[in-house]
């Protein structure tokens, strides 16, 4: 079984040497790093600049954790495993995560979808793009109140979603159209062939 791994992994090791007593050991096995690479953090040579990011904060460690381990030095931290169920999509299906500094981005992610692929379902959308229904028809029905300042524009390079999350959407627009233009295509040679033979 591989080991759970907090989020931002140096940033966490930065906060953890300098707020805790933790020992290079604990914090090199929690992070995910080598040994030596957490005491060159605590010497200033790896990370310089990164700044610290509070696992207490973020969910991943609680104090009473960090304080167990802090009295044992054998003792391993052990990440929340209600965090990493989230991470990773496993247990209760959540809402697609965007980052804040994206989350602008989504109107015009939106208007691509809908300009280019008309056939698309909220559904889809939904999935590549972690949005409303409402959202979706106010940009369908052009009633968004922003709607003069939305451009369309793809949901990849705006980094909504992942190239093989579109196009596995895309595939499955195209496949049902697809069987339907392939019986109209199979049947205009028949009728010229039964021309032929009366």
């Amino acid at each position: 079984m591989t080991q759970e791994l907090p989020l931002m992994r140096k940033a966490t090791a930065v906060w953890l040497v300098e707020n805790t007593s933790l020992t290079f050991a604990q914090i090199a096995t929690f992070c995910g790093l080598h040994e030596l690479e957490v005491q060159g953090i605590a010497d200033g040579d790896v990370a310089a600049g990164i700044i610290g990011q509070n696992p207490i904060l973020s969910g991943q460690l609680s104090r009473e954790e960090i304080e167990r381990c802090e009295q044992n030095s054998a003792a391993k931290l052990i990440i929340k495993k209600s965090l990493s169920n989230e991470v990773k999509g496993v247990g209760k299906k959540t809402g697609k995560y965007t980052p804040i500094a994206r989350r602008q981005d989504k109107p015009d992610g939106i208007a691509y979808l809908l300009k280019y692929y008309p056939d698309i379902t909220n559904n889809q959308i939904k999935k590549l793009v972690g949005t409303t229904d409402k959202m979706i028809e106010s940009i369908r029905n052009r009633t968004h109140w922003n709607l003069k300042n939305i451009k369309p524009r793809d949901v990849v390079l705006l980094g909504l979603c992942s190239q093989s999350q579109f196009n596995e959407i895309i595939s499955a627009i195209k496949a049902p159209q697809e069987i339907a233009q392939k019986p109209t295509k199979k049947s205009t040679p028949k009728t010229k062939k039964e021309t032929k033979s009366e």
